[in-house]
């Protein structure tokens, strides 16, 4: 089995347990989730399996869009409510008015420093790892983006944000950033993935719906890479061609743009795999 779900992940377990239980349902080792979800998290999760983990990261650097609620006052060491309070203040003031222009200022590229508990690797070691020893060492800020933030609810001390964001955005240090420039602090209390790139929380399956269609039979949970990917259709001919193509040889293909393709055979119209043209030369992109 390859291909590519759309899982909706529910709070309280972490992204490798949805690819331990999915292996489990499936009966296949070779499984992939193309971003991280926080154990607190929830939403969509999506997973490559069997060949199609050659693109993981193809879909893990597409843009992501967020639901989350965050409580004004207090910040703990993990960003999140699930950590440790480290910080509180009880006399605050904050309009909705203050929030949003707060949230004006995040707009755009700009730089954040990821939280000291995350899985990112600094000489060999995982922050988190780190982290729960005791120990914080100073990170580089990385660039981002923040596409959109909008205002959904708030009174006063909790609210509800939409944010649409690039690849490697943490939300965590986002509110925590906000409650930082608000002068008091923030913490996350809820967050959900509404989707990634065109994968939407409205087309997701849960695990327990996954394992119902499998157990009947019905593999409509998965789609094909060539099902996922939106790219033209790129014809070649003779069984040479196919031949130096699924080799990993370059092709000569005249008079045709500069971009990602799919790849077919002629006649048979079987699919070879994903293909990148530049200046009229076609190479094989990841075989899966």
């Amino acid at each position: 089995m390859d291909g590519i779900i759309n899982i909706n992940k529910p709070s309280g377990i972490t992204s490798f347990d949805v690819i331990r239980k999915l292996r489990k349902i499936l009966k296949i080792k070779k499984i992939g989730h193309t971003g991280t979800l926080d154990p607190l998290a929830s939403g969509v999760l999506v997973v490559c399996v069997g060949k199609a983990t050659k693109l993981v990261q193809d879909i893990e650097k597409l843009e992501k869009e967020y639901i989350a609620e965050f409580q004004l006052g207090y910040s703990t060491d993990t960003y999140d409510s699930e950590g440790k309070i480290i910080d509180s203040v009880e006399n605050f003031s904050v309009s909705s008015e203050k929030l949003e222009e707060c949230l004006k200022k995040f707009l755009g590229n700009i730089k954040q420093i990821p939280p000291m508990y995350s899985a990112i690797k600094i000489n060999g070691e995982k922050l988190y790892d780190l982290a729960r020893k005791g120990e914080t060492i100073e990170r580089e800020a990385r660039d981002i983006i923040i596409y959109d933030l909008s205002l959904l609810e708030f009174d006063g001390k909790k609210a509800k944000i939409y944010c649409k964001v690039s690849k490697g955005t943490y939300i965590r240090s986002l509110i925590y950033d906000i409650g930082m420039e608000l002068k008091t602090f923030a913490t996350m209390t809820s967050l959900e993935r509404i989707s990634v790139g065109s994968e939407n929380i409205k087309n997701s399956f849960t695990l327990e719906k996954i394992e119902e269609l499998h157990s009947n039979k019905d593999f409509s949970f998965i789609r094909t890479v060539e099902e996922y990917f939106k790219y033209p259709s790129l014809i070649i001919s003779t069984e040479k061609n196919k031949t130096l193509f699924l080799n990993g040889n370059t092709l000569v293909v005249n008079n045709t743009n500069d971009g990602f393709y799919k790849i077919y055979f002629e006649g048979t119209n079987e699919f070879l795999g994903l293909a990148y043209v530049s200046s009229n030369r076609l190479k094989g992109y990841k075989y899966y």
